[in-house]
């Protein structure tokens, strides 16, 4: 099987890379390796081309994320099973109204299911571990209305500014996908003293370590 490993710095997956260049042989299948550049449309870009170039059988994006729930321990890995563009949306009477509740979009429009890009593939049915609901964001939300609305929105626990890039792309090219995400910090939190970037890095590779010779 050939697996595409997408993330969108190299820093977020270095780990697993050092350790693949020295132990590919312990891995039963062929993983290539994506960088895409942070943000949905460098993701998307860089996910759509490569997969025309070298179609995968599966697609893993591996990140770090920031999550809403202030009762998940900063560090857990979760897997996401519904992803949305949060900010693709319009501002009427001071108040976030999606594009699909205007009716710009129909909730079921290929590839949504009910405005969520919903991961229905055999692979997050029988992998074991946490499974939530991320959004995905060009501007890394701080304002605490953003959050709030977010929140009433789309009742999310992570948020990337990737991983709807991946769910989107996949589900369009009919590729199974997966999204692994660590939690570095909580959303709105500015302090980076206060983030756990090395240690959800560390989980994170650990965890990808394991999923990719488990499968």
């Amino acid at each position: 099987m050939n697996i595409l490993l997408a993330s969108a710095t190299t820093t977020e997956i270095k780990p697993f890379i050092e350790q693949y260049r020295k132990d590919a042989n312990d891995f039963i299948h062929s993983i290539d390796v994506l960088i895409t550049g942070i943000g949905l449309t460098a993701a998307t870009y860089s996910l759509t081309k490569q997969l025309h170039v070298k179609r995968p059988d599966l697609v893993i994006q591996a990140g770090i994320a920031g999550c809403f729930d202030r009762q998940t321990e900063l560090g857990e890995v979760v897997l996401v099973k519904q992803d949305i563009v949060a900010d693709l949306l319009v501002i009427e009477n001071k108040k976030p109204t999606t594009l699909f509740d205007l009716g710009l979009i129909k909730p079921n429009q290929f590839p949504f299911s009910q405005q969520w890009l919903v991961n229905k593939s055999e692979w997050i049915k029988k992998l074991e571990g946490r499974k939530v609901k991320g959004i995905s964001a060009n501007e890394i939300t701080t304002n605490k209305k953003r959050i709030t609305a977010y929140k009433d929105l789309f009742d999310p626990v992570i948020e990337s500014m990737e991983g709807a890039a991946l769910h989107y792309s996949c589900l369009s090219e009919k590729i199974p996908f997966l999204q692994i995400r660590a939690i570095s910090n909580y959303v709105g939190e500015r302090n980076k003293k206060n983030w756990k970037m090395k240690e959800s890095i560390t989980n994170l590779n650990k965890a990808l370590l394991e999923l990719l010779k488990r499968i």
